[in-house]
């Protein structure tokens, strides 16, 4: 980072930048399509130009039309354009399945209030990579046939670099800007920017918006000269009041100086940014826009995600019919939730008026259409559909648009971040629905209802600040959403898991005189005993870190060879072994850092495990496997959870830059720990491993004629089975992202110095899965 000198960052510079980040961008959103959606991305054109960039638009696309509340059969349409041969392909199921998974994806870039100012910049790209055209009204005329929609043509958004000429400026730092005002204010404004402190206040404000710019190094660029800006100004108010009045009206120049930098140079590159540009620019700021999208990022991924049903046009979904004949026995004829990252408003027409109302309505914001409470006073009062006011009242004349009455409990972390997206959109999808004559419902019409944007400002900080209040960090959210939905479902869960687990039938330890050998649904007593035993040891306060140490050690060791043994002695009897599968409750604090230890101890220890997904089910994990290792690694995660919490604390106190948030700063201390223990739990199952197999080779007699490691192999690829049959759609979660300074130390601290990386990808070998 530059704060002073003359080597200011160039107008080809960045153009570069930009470009650089553009295609990174692109390449980023085709692999989504290429993962999420392989059927499309194998059927892509190959006149078209850049694979990639084709690829991006398609998906980006997509996700602006489900946005956009269109129905798949409109999205078909356009891309039976695009695709030769397009309606020789199933493409109304390809796209179904695209935008069940959209979401899932974790790019922000195809959440539904940013979707569409990504289709655009996007189809400008690719309008910009194209071959000059002889005729150029005739080759927008065949783009616009083959995308159905207008490409953006030559504008500011191509350069945005230049825009400074319009004032007869160069697009220059701020720095290189002071050095053409009189050497007094050059020589003040030189001095202010190069203070040690000022250059920190910059490189923090930049740090901290580098993470939500996702690498667009031409926009770090106009946050770092904002920064300056800001860091200028901040010291000039400081002193505006202190010294003479000469001393007022020289620091009054410094400030026109630095407005003139603004409006002359900054702001018009700014304002020459495409739409999405701008708003990550935007969003990056501290305030309410930043904190939007860090509360809506933690909404979407504790999120339920609908499935390919969700988007069939012609019939509903099971969960959206069975909540609409649940809310219409109680009475209740409109309710809202979330479909993707779409708000929905629901609405159950219940008479010949209210239909032809629902058909007739344009979509367009009114506020005598659509009354959202917000826990203070309605906007207008409503009776009736048609907010026609008491029953005794006459209208001689109405429009026929239906009214709908939405409630946003200001205590609910929902309800507040529901209606934080659609304050974002801008608008909402507005299912309109009726009972058949069978008792099933079907879906009347679906369609776009835009509100006001002055509603939109208003929702928004009153969302936010209800949000600030019941949830501070949004880390927490997914927690309090998950503590508002519980109902009784988690023991009752919990219960049914049980009972699978009890109809394995009876084990040999219930058989009269079956002795002290293992049992057949899990390890013995006695071994059980010692591990604990040596897990207390471990945890005890008293203990060194040493010594806690060689007591987790040995625990693991014990129950990685007894883990082996067993698995051996199974392959040699008639009936083995079967594998089972249990749920496990977790609680706060830190729920999503539990569940990955418990996921990685489970892996290293031949289990797998399941986010069953779903607001019910997010402080879950459903794991699979043989009763010994379950057994193992509940027992171990039991003792490195309490160590893990203990040892965060520890280090918080210790190790914590007095500046860095308190949760950021355990969180990934957390992740480096958990990597830590759970690779010395799978060193310590493969040290086991070898030492049975060179047992079985002193022995020249195996117990079952095979290989260690064939008989583990055997034993996963049946525990994988188990659980393919029980989840045979799953997805990969989103990748655990950090913005903690703690992991080295967690690394540290977990005796192990050879981990990469401040993104801990969910994508290796011990991957958790989410259904």
């Amino acid at each position: 980072m530059t704060v002073s000198g003359t080597d200011g960052l160039s107008e080809q510079e960045f153009r570069q930048r930009r470009a650089d980040w553009l295609e990174i961008r692109a390449g980023d959103l085709a692999a989504v399509l290429e993962t999420a959606g392989p059927r499309l991305f194998k059927l892509l054109p190959d006149d078209l130009g850049d694979r990639t960039l084709v690829a991006a638009v398609t998906v980006a696309r997509v996700a602006a039309d489900e946005a956009r509340a269109q129905s798949v059969a409109e999205t078909v349409g356009w891309l039976e354009r695009l695709i030769p041969g397009g309606p020789l392909h199933d493409l109304e199921g390809a796209v179904r399945e695209l935008r069940s998974r959209l979401a899932a994806s974790g790019e922000p870039a195809l959440w539904s209030w940013n979707a569409e100012g990504w289709e655009r910049m996007l189809l400008w790209r690719w309008r910009w990579g194209q071959p000059p055209a002889e005729d150029p009204a005739r080759a927008r005329a065949e783009w616009r046939t083959r995308w159905s929609v207008d490409i953006p043509g030559v504008g500011a958004v191509d350069c945005p670099e230049r825009a400074p000429r319009r004032h007869g400026r160069q697009l220059v730092t701020l720095t290189e800007f002071i050095v053409g005002e009189p050497e007094p204010l050059r020589l003040l404004a030189q001095a202010v920017l190069d203070a040690p402190g000022t250059a920190a206040a910059v490189q923090d404000a930049v740090l901290l918006r580098e993470e939500h710019l996702q690498g667009a190094g031409h926009l770090t660029w106009l946050a770092e000269q904002q920064a300056c800006v800001e860091q200028l100004e901040a010291w000039r108010r400081r002193n505006q009041d202190r010294g003479s009045d000469a001393t007022r009206s020289f620091l009054a120049e410094l400030s026109e100086a630095v407005k003139r930098y603004m409006s002359l140079i900054l702001q018009p590159a700014i304002d020459a940014l495409s739409a999405c540009e701008r708003a990550l620019l935007g969003d990056s700021k501290h305030g309410a826009r930043r904190s939007a999208a860090d509360y809506l990022d933690a909404f979407l991924d504790a999120q339920e995600q609908p499935g390919e049903e969700s988007w069939r046009d012609e019939q509903l979904s099971v969960d959206v019919e069975q909540q609409a004949r649940e809310r219409n026995e109680l009475g209740e004829t409109t309710w809202h939730g979330m479909l993707g990252t779409v708000p929905v408003w629901y609405r159950i027409i219940t008479s010949r008026e209210e239909r032809a109302a629902a058909l007739a309505y344009s979509g367009k914001p009114s506020t005598s259409v659509i009354r959202v409470r917000t826990g203070s006073t309605t906007q207008s009062s409503l009776s009736d559909l048609f907010g026609f006011g008491g029953p005794g009242e006459e209208h001689e004349e109405w429009y026929p648009e239906p009214g709908i009455e939405i409630d946003y409990a200001p205590d609910s972390a929902f309800d507040l971040c529901a209606l934080l997206a659609v304050a974002q959109l801008g608008h909402a999808r507005l299912e309109f629905l009726m009972l058949r004559g069978d008792g099933r419902f079907h879906r009347l019409r679906s369609v776009r209802a835009r509100v006001r944007v002055d509603d939109t400002a208003v929702w928004r900080r009153w969302a936010l600040e209800g949000l600030s209040e019941l949830v501070p960090d949004p880390e927490d959210l997914a927690d309090l959403i998950a503590r508002e939905d519980e109902d009784g479902t988690d023991e009752s869960d919990a219960a049914d898991a049980r009972t699978r687990a009890d109809d394995r039938g009876p084990s040999d330890s219930d058989t009269p005189g079956a002795g002290p050998r293992p049992a057949r649904d899990g390890l013995p007593e006695a071994l059980l005993s010692k591990v604990r035993a040596l897990l207390r040891k471990a945890e005890n306060p008293g203990a060194t870190e040493e010594e806690a140490r060689a007591y987790l050690a040995k625990a693991t060791e014990l129950m990685a060879k007894y883990g082996i043994e067993q698995a051996m002695l199974d392959d040699a009897v008639t009936e083995p072994e079967r594998p089972v599968d249990r749920i496990v409750d977790l609680y706060p604090p830190y729920v999503k850092e539990g569940r990955r230890l418990l996921a990685r101890i489970g892996y290293e220890m031949r289990c797998r495990s399941v986010y069953p997904g779903g607001k019910d089910n997010r402080h879950r994990v459903h794991l699979f496997g043989f009763e010994t290792d379950l057994q193992a690694t509940e027992m171990l995660f039991a003792s490195l959870r309490l160590q893990m919490l203990e040892g965060a604390d520890r280090a918080d106190r210790l190790h914590r830059p007095e500046t860095e948030d308190v949760r950021a700063y355990k969180r990934s201390w957390m992740l480096g720990f958990v990597r830590e223990v759970t690779a010395r739990i799978g060193a310590a199952q493969q040290a086991a491993k070898a030492a049975a197999e060179e047992q079985a080779v002193a022995d020249e007699e195996p117990t079952s004629g095979r290989s260690v490691a064939l008989v583990l192999a055997d034993r996963t690829t049946i525990v994988e089975a188990r659980l393919a049959a029980q989840y045979p759609k799953l997805n990969k979660t989103r990748p655990t992202k950090f913005k903690g300074s703690g992991y080295w130390q967690g690394v540290a601290d977990g005796r192990h110095a050879d981990i990469g990386g401040t993104a801990v990808a969910d994508e290796e070998p011990g991957a958790q899965l989410i259904r």
